[in-house]
């Protein structure tokens, strides 16, 4: 007589939760992509304008970065960049330690815009309401672990030095 097999799983990433899961995750970014829209349209800024004087949240950035974080040519930025620049929401400056790098900087009125378009986005802020601190907290925390290995296998292997140690 033979041993009942364990049942088979699906392969990693198939089971019908993280498909659930995925789902979701799509549904939640389309709502806040088409909030986040209407949001920038409101303010006359293109969503793209928007996603740049958002990221300049933190403080002044390379324009090559700029690019890398929006998944765009740096050509596209210059544009966006340029007309942001003629609205006085931001300013290009020389980066102290390079002087051939150019940082964009948000203006006082940039900054302004940021935070009233973020203030603005009812999307996330009254659902998450309803969850209790530990749960935000919780959610936070596994959405931060999703994120970071997302990045981590996006990241290109590195590669191998002349000597043929990994560096």
């Amino acid at each position: 007589m033979s041993q009942p097999q364990p049942p088979k799983l699906p392969p990693s990433g198939s089971d019908p939760i993280t498909l659930e899961v995925v789902d979701l995750m799509a549904r939640m970014v389309a709502l806040f992509h088409k909030e986040y829209e209407e949001a920038a349209a409101a303010r006359s800024l293109t969503g793209a304008q928007a996603k740049v004087l958002g990221l300049l949240r933190l403080g002044p950035l390379p324009m090559r970065q700029i690019a890398q974080t929006l998944s765009c040519e740096p050509s596209n930025i210059t544009g966006i960049v340029d007309r942001l620049e003629l609205r006085g929401l931001v300013e290009r400056q020389a980066d102290p330690a390079d002087r051939r790098i150019k940082l964009v900087a948000p203006t006082e009125a940039g900054g302004a815009a940021s935070t009233e378009l973020r203030e603005s986005l009812r999307f996330a802020r009254e659902p998450l309401a309803s969850l209790a601190p530990d749960e935000r907290t919780q959610l936070r925390d596994l959405m931060r672990r999703i994120i970071d290995g997302a990045e981590q296998e996006q990241r290109p292997p590195r590669q191998a030095t002349a000597s043929g140690n990994r560096g």
